[in-house]
């Protein structure tokens, strides 16, 4: 019985590792900045501007604002990425990065009132998955190809 719980446990603690470090090396590939760019100016997009004041004021901007902010633009890119060219043209990255932001999203809630430099990271994070989002809109509808 004992063993059995340590195996589900091991195998959940390295499903969730496995998972971070795949969205980890998702954001890390390299997406053309003016793809993003694009589709977040042509959709009056803020992740970008959210994105330089968590870079400019780390751990004193007031946080809430912001989330609001990249809550609205993954509500657009969402929309977007369901009706730009049919749900299955989804690729398996932009679907884990999806959840990812919205377990980001859960922690954030979670961290704000716990851990503020944690909800601060987790607001860069979730920029950084929204504009990863974008320039893969922005490279799909401009026919580039990474």
């Amino acid at each position: 019985m004992l063993a059995s719980v340590l195996i589900i446990v091991f195998s959940f603690v390295m499903l969730v590792y496995w998972f971070r470090y795949t969205c980890l090396l998702i954001l890390r590939s390299e997406v053309p900045e003016d793809c993003a760019t694009r589709v977040a100016t042509t959709n009056r997009l803020s992740f970008l501007s959210v994105e330089d004041r968590l870079k400019s004021a780390p751990e004193a901007a007031a946080l809430d604002p912001l989330e609001q902010a990249l809550a609205n633009d993954f509500r657009v890119l969402r929309f977007l990425l369901q009706h730009g060219s049919g749900p299955e043209s989804q690729t398996i990255e932009q679907r884990i990065l999806v959840l990812d932001y919205k377990i980001l999203q859960l922690w954030y809630r979670i961290a704000r009132m716990a851990a503020p430099p944690r909800a601060h990271r987790a607001l860069e994070e979730m920029s950084a998955v929204l504009k990863h989002l974008a320039g893969g809109i922005g490279q799909r509808f401009t026919g580039q190809v990474a």
